[in-house]
């Protein structure tokens, strides 16, 4: 067994990337997300700092079986997930994941991070790991609660007042409540009257506008 374990996302870039580092690495795709929110309430519970509940998707069970053996025998694990968001909290589940399994125990992690698959590219990224980036993690995170608490609850009501299949959308949702409150503000408004009194002075030579801001205490 290789003794250095590299994680991709696709099957496709496995066989490519593994071609371009050769022996000692041992290429596997993870084939997507490994975890994601339980499929019920609770999920993410905002009365608890937003904590959320995870579990492993089931299809992708078996791939994340066959990362599990084969770090077993590797003496470093390469996370090369895609270089967004998405990509690295991938990583940081599949991370979590090992380290819930005791995998992780002496091996050196590092994230390493491509935005072209070419033999100068991925070399270089090897050469160059750097750790997971928690604010991506974060982002990622912040990203599938605003899933599951606005989309997944506007969505079934959408559906029941339009037709069914459209998406309310974490961000779509929030905007048009933002524009609504901004039009009940603006129709609220009263208009009033009003006068800027402005005074031209000058003191030692030197000219100056004066501005009234209060008369009579008011």
């Amino acid at each position: 067994m290789s003794a250095n374990l590299v994680i991709v996302e696709s099957p496709a870039k496995a066989k490519t990337i593994k071609k371009y580092l050769g022996k000692g690495f041992e290429v596997l795709a993870s084939y997507g997300h490994v975890r994601d929110l339980v499929p019920k309430e609770g999920a993410v519970d905002p009365a608890s700092d937003f904590a959320m509940k995870y579990q492993l998707i089931e299809r992708n069970e078996k791939h994340v079986d066959a990362i599990a053996k084969a770090l077993k025998k590797a003496d470093a694990l390469y996370l090369a997930t895609d270089p967004d968001r998405e990509g690295e909290a991938i990583s940081w589940h599949l991370t979590e994941i090992l380290k819930e399994k005791g995998l992780l125990k002496d091996k050196a992690i590092h994230r390493v991070v491509f935005h072209e698959i070419t033999k100068r590219a991925v070399n270089e990224a090897v050469a160059n790991p750097r750790p997971l980036s928690k604010d991506l993690v974060f982002a990622q995170q912040a990203r599938r609660a605003l899933d599951y608490l606005v989309g997944f609850n506007l969505s079934p009501l959408l559906w029941k007042k339009m037709r069914r299949g459209l998406s309310a959308g974490r961000v779509q949702s929030p905007a048009l409540r933002l524009i609504c409150e901004r039009g009940d503000e603006i129709e609220k408004f009263n208009s009033e009257e009003y006068w800027t009194l402005l005074r031209k002075a000058e003191k030692k030579g030197h000219a100056f506008e004066l501005c009234l801001c209060r008369f009579g205490g008011s």
